[in-house]
């Protein structure tokens, strides 16, 4: 009943249309959509399509991405950003495309996607947080600093993104260049994370000092690694199983407490680099994303992304 008391108050800003940015996949799928899946709700079923279709509202085809912010915090014309964030509301037009028949959801994603393949995927596997595209004509216009260090960093949450993001653009399309990009993106990652003895700073490419770190970039990389590995099977996809299990166990044993009375399992959350009111912490999706992954690991997981 309290998630269902959630999802209603969820309706409220859907219906009011403003401030609902790129960020309705994330919270639409985990709610209406769920439900809808569960429990056959219509009215579940008619709050996902119609943030499916403030989603794909969203959608710039001059340059082929959904536009993340009306307005933004960073540099560039907000009007023209995009972000890898973004990837993982894509399974939200999925969905509706299979759930309507209607394509044109399933093309915006595909598009999308695309786009990320040629803006926010490096050569060597890392990802930018946000690229700025010109909104009247589309051209690439470079990177934008984000939420990581800075131009041509590799922000980590990201880069966990972009391993799962990819590697769901796959699964629903079978596309090979989405799982290509998925395997450079965790293969970056867990280069790096082993260095880190599979924890997970702010940013691979920080310096050294200060020390900043996020656990909740560790449990989104190992969700999206678990999602690659089941796509590849057991023969190639252990590893990414395994370094899966290995950071699990990391951010379990340096941040997790699971004192019922304590608000928040998972510590050490960090939103951004440059902003210490906000290190530190226990954040809601760290939570939603550690036990996304525990449950995989059992076999109990639901389809929520």
């Amino acid at each position: 009943m309290a998630a269902i008391g959630v999802e209603e108050r969820l309706a409220e800003p859907l219906q009011g249309f403003y401030n609902m940015e790129h960020d309705v996949g994330f919270l639409f799928l985990p709610s209406a959509v769920a439900d809808y899946r569960a429990t056959g709700s219509e009215a579940a079923r008619t709050r996902g399509l119609h943030a499916a279709n403030l989603l794909a509202g969203r959608f710039n085809p001059a340059g082929n991405f959904i536009r993340a912010w009306d307005k933004s915090n960073f540099s560039g014309d907000a009007r023209g950003l995009m972000i890898v964030d973004c990837l993982m509301n894509l399974p939200l037009l999925f969905w509706t495309s299979g759930e309507t028949g209607d394509p044109r959801f399933a093309h915006i994603a595909r598009r999308h996607a695309d786009t990320s393949l040629h803006t926010l995927l490096r050569e060597d596997g890392s990802v930018c947080h946000i690229a700025a595209m010109d909104p009247e004509t589309g051209a690439y216009l470079g990177e934008v600093a984000g939420q990581g260090y800075g131009v041509g960093s590799a922000w980590s949450r990201g880069q966990g993104w972009a391993v799962y993001g990819f590697s769901i653009a796959y699964r629903e399309t079978k596309k090979e260049e989405y799982l290509s990009a998925a395997k450079r993106a965790a293969d970056f990652a867990v280069g790096e994370m082993a260095a880190w003895d599979w924890l997970t700073p702010v940013d691979f490419r920080a310096p050294r000092e200060p020390v900043k770190m996020d656990s909740g970039a560790g449990v989104i990389l190992a969700c999206g690694l678990l999602e690659l590995s089941e796509l590849l099977g057991k023969s190639e996809g252990s590893a990414y199983m395994d370094a899966a299990r290995r950071i699990l166990r990391a951010c379990e044993t340096e941040y997790a407490d699971w004192n019922p009375e304590t608000d928040g399992i998972l510590g050490g959350g960090s939103t951004m680099y440059h902003d210490d009111r906000l290190s530190n912490l226990a954040i809601i999706y760290g939570d939603y994303f550690l036990t996304e992954a525990i449950l995989r690991l059992q076999g109990k997981a639901m389809r929520i992304f």
